[in-house]
């Protein structure tokens, strides 16, 4: 190629910088100016982007110190937000339901919000009322009777009258719930729905299973977990039982049975669904933690280490409170597990209490005229002496908001922070 043919392609490339070459291969030519200003559009982006990366890590650590600040914060009082005049009867019973409160007596049932006040009473006429909760629903069962009753937070849902003295019940969230009944020789394990729809039974030979102590269902309503106790000879047993009555079940056997566990001279009186797919069973001497997403399988033996006083759980932990042999020191010793099995902190207090309540947040203890509030990473956020006895405290759905229930009177508080100058 001549000189001159050299100098006119050059010149058509500064005229045209995107030019076709080797088929569909193209090549981008510029100046050096726009290059320059390429350059520097790359450094703003750059920089945006640093700066943008920087503000969320400085926003992370902000929330993550707010959150720090309110989990160890401490409460020196509370300002009562609203009362209602109450008459406490000796016979009363009171339960977290819909985010606020559950009363139930023989004669009746009421679901009081969280101002403390009556939203629908409903009446019942049951000689020993047993009654469990799981959001929004609860079911209220005449132990040793025939009739249970369903509930949503609108108020009465269905009643059902079974077939055989009822042992025992429990409740999915979605209002379908279990019971137990025994009749002379055979105990039934029956589901229904929130409306009384049976959705199965399936029966148990007191000879051959034992006598049942305690059942949990999860909250999808799909899996059932047991506690029986069997005398073999002059031993004592306990046999745990899992059941899934969804397809896992279905394939497994007819009885839907998944799995169990057999514990010699080990009394298991309580069995818990903490969560949607973990069950914890409380022995005489041991937490046991199962996962269960299908079949139950141990994922935890948490040992006791000396006498134990109460068990709670929620849906992050376990916990105990036991005698601390201490004779100079606190009375009790509270000691919190992960679901792994892992302490996670201990608190000793000398606080005679006669209720706890466990949440995702807290452990709120009362007892006489005293309440003690301990975060979940093991820090004393609210202790405080009212002027009256305490029958029952839960956290209502507001931040720091709680329903106490007094002798005379159920009230809404908020607490107030310690270095607050708000009377």
């Amino acid at each position: 190629m001549s000189k001159d043919n050299i100098k006119e392609q050059e010149k058509n490339e500064r005229k045209h910088p995107f030019r076709k070459q080797n088929g569909n291969v193209i090549e981008v030519k510029g100046s050096e100016e726009a290059a320059e200003r390429n350059e520097q559009v790359r450094l703003h982006v750059n920089r945006q982007k640093r700066i943008i990366l920087l503000l969320l890590v400085l926003l992370l650590i902000v929330a993550v110190c707010m959150l720090r600040f309110f989990a160890n914060r401490e409460y020196k009082g509370y300002k009562v937000l609203h009362t209602n005049e109450t008459v406490y009867e000796t016979n009363s019973e009171y339960m977290e339901f819909g985010g606020n409160l559950l009363k139930y007596t023989p004669d009746g049932v009421s679901y009081i919000n969280a101002d403390g006040d009556i939203v629908w009473t409903a009446g019942t006429d049951m000689k020993s009322p047993i009654a469990e909760t799981n959001g929004n629903y609860a079911v209220v069962a005449d132990k040793g009777g025939n009739i249970v009753r369903v509930f949503n937070t609108e108020g009465a849902v269905s009643e059902v009258t079974m077939p055989y003295p009822i042992c025992d019940i429990d409740v999915a969230d979605q209002g379908a719930f279990t019971v137990i009944l025994e009749s002379d020789k055979t105990n039934y394990v029956d589901m229904y729905s929130s409306t009384g729809t049976q959705i199965y039974e399936f029966k148990t030979s007191i000879d051959k299973s034992g006598y049942p102590i305690d059942i949990s269902i999860s909250d999808d309503g799909k899996k059932l977990f047991t506690s029986y106790f069997f005398m073999d000879g002059i031993e004592t047993k306990i046999n745990l039982t899992a059941y899934n009555f969804d397809e896992v079940g279905q394939n497994a056997n007819a009885d839907r049975m998944v799995g169990g566990f057999t514990f010699d001279e080990e009394l298991i009186p309580k069995v818990e669904f903490i969560s949607n797919d973990v069950v914890a069973a409380f022995s005489d001497s041991h937490i046991f933690i199962y996962a269960m997403k299908e079949k139950p399988r141990e994922q935890a033996a948490i040992t006791y280490g000396n006498e134990i006083k109460s068990i709670f759980y929620s849906e992050d932990f376990v916990g105990t409170i036991e005698d601390s042999n201490d004779p100079e020191g606190e009375k009790y010793v509270m000691k919190v597990y992960d679901l792994k099995g892992n302490l996670k902190f201990t608190y000793p207090f000398t606080l005679e209490y006669d209720r706890i309540y466990a949440s995702d947040k807290e452990i709120i203890i009362t007892g006489g005229m005293d309440c003690l509030i301990v975060s979940k990473n093991g820090k004393t956020k609210f202790s405080y002496t009212f002027d009256t006895q305490i029958k029952n405290m839960i956290p209502s759905s507001g931040n720091l908001k709680y329903i106490v229930t007094f002798d005379n009177r159920t009230e809404t508080i908020k607490l107030k922070p310690k270095d607050s100058k708000e009377k």
